[in-house]
C-alpha cells in the first residue's frame, strides 16, 4: 500500500517540500509503527528544509520532529493498536524519517501513549511546544506570586509558556514586535503585553521597577543580554528558543554570571517517554479541562506543506501551525 509523505532532496525554500507515495514502513523490534494524523510546525523543519542542518542530515529525507496519530504496529508489544499517541524529538526528521507523513515508523522511546478525547488538531499542537514549555518553566522553579518575562511570547513556545505559567499563578509579562499580535496574547492571559524594540528590559522596569522572577528567553542568544536585565535580584532564567538564529551563547553566560543569574538552557531532546510520560497526559487533561490554552493558529492540509512553510517563515503565526494528513 502506498502512502503520502512529505520529502525534502535538496536544500531549498518550500518549494523543495515534495510530496510523494511511498510504501509504509515495515515495523520491527524497538520501534512503533504510527498513523500520523497530525504534526505541528517548528523553526527546526525549516532550517532544516534549508540546508541549516548541514551533515547533521543525510537528504533525502521525511522532515517533522513531532506528530500525534494511532498505533498501526507495536512488535514489542508494550502498545496497542489503535492506541493514541504522541511522538517527538529523538532525532525524529534528523537521523530518520520523522512527521511530515501519513505513516511514520518512530523508535518505541519517543512514542508516548495518552488518553484523550481532544481532535487531531488539537492535540498535534502539543508535542514540541508544550513539551519544551513545560520543561522550562520546571526549570525556573516559578510559584504562585512569582512574575515571569516570556521573551517571544507570540511564538507557539511562549505563548504555551505563558499559560501553563498563568495556571500556576504566576503574573506574566510577554513581547512581541507586531502590535497586530498584541490581543492574542492577552486572551492568552498575559497581564502585560510588551512591544519588543530591543530594549524590553527597561520596559519591564517602567511597570516592575524590581524587575521580574523569571526570565524565559525564546528570542536568542544576543537578544538575552538585554532581557536578563529585567530580572530581579535573586531572579533565575531559561533559554530554551534562537528565533534569530543567534547560537553562541557564551556572552550570555558570561553575563548572567556577572549578575549573579542562574541561566538554564532547555533542550527538548529530553523528551522521551520514560520522562514525558505522565508529563504529556496531565498536558493533555489540562488541555481538556480548559487551563491550558493551546492556541492553534491555523491548519493546513498535507497537500499545503509548502504553503505551511512559508505562512510560518513570513511570522505570520500567532501560536502554532498543525498540518492535518488525509485518511487513508
Amino acid at each position: 500500500m502506498h502512502v503520502l509523505a512529505v520529502v525534502v532532496h535538496r536544500p531549498g525554500g518550500p518549494e523543495v517540500l515534495t510530496l510523494e507515495e511511498r510504501e509504509i514502513p515495515s515495523a520491527r523490534a524497538g520501534w512503533v509503527l504510527v498513523r500520523v494524523r497530525a504534526f505541528g510546525l517548528n523553526r527546526a523543519e525549516l532550517i532544516t528544509r534549508s540546508g541549516g542542518s548541514g551533515d547533521a542530515v543525510r537528504l533525502p529525507r521525511v522532515i517533522g520532529i513531532e506528530c500525534v496519530g494511532e498505533v498501526a504496529e507495536a512488535p514489542d508489544g508494550d502498545l496497542s493498536v489503535g492506541q493514541t499517541v504522541i511522538a517527538a524529538m529523538g532525532e525524529m526528521g534528523r537521523a530518520f524519517d520523522g512527521g511530515y507523513a501519513q505513516y511514520a515508523l518512530l523508535p518505541a522511546t519517543q512514542v508516548i501513549p495518552v488518553e484523550t478525547t481532544l481532535d487531531w488538531a488539537t492535540l498535534g499542537a502539543i508535542p514540541e511546544t508544550f513539551g519544551t514549555a513545560w520543561g522550562s518553566v520546571e526549570e525556573l522553579r516559578l510559584r504562585s506570586g512569582d512574575s515571569l518575562l516570556v521573551h517571544g511570547g507570540s511564538s507557539s513556545v511562549g505563548m504555551a509558556a505563558t499559560t501553563i505559567a498563568v495556571d500556576r499563578g504566576v503574573s506574566v509579562f510577554a513581547t512581541t514586535r507586531q502590535e497586530v499580535k498584541r490581543a492574542a496574547l492577552e486572551a492568552n492571559g498575559a497581564d502585560h503585553v510588551l512591544i519588543d524594540d530591543g530594549a524590553v528590559a527597561v520596559k519591564v522596569r517602567e511597570i516592575a521597577p524590581a524587575g521580574t522572577t523569571g526570565l524565559y528567553e525564546l528570542v536568542g542568544a544576543a537578544a538575552v543580554l538585554d532581557s536578563l536585565q529585567a530580572l530581579t535580584a535573586g531572579g533565575r532564567a531559561c533559554i530554551a528558543g534562537y528565533l534569530e538564529d543567534e547560537w553562541d551563547l557564551e556572552p550570555a553566560q558570561a553575563e548572567a554570571r556577572r549578575l549573579g543569574v542562574p541561566l538554564a538552557v532547555y533542550r527538548s531532546s529530553v523528551i522521551n517517554r520514560a520522562s514525558y510520560g505522565e508529563v504529556y497526559q496531565g498536558i493533555v487533561d489540562a488541555v481538556a479541562e480548559g487551563r491550558y490554552r493551546v492556541n492553534l493558529d491555523r491548519t493546513f492540509a498535507l497537500s499545503e506543506i509548502a504553503e505551511a512553510h512559508r505562512y510560518m517563515e513570513a511570522n505570520r503565526a500567532v501560536g502554532k501551525v498543525v498540518v492535518l494528513t488525509p485518511d487513508d
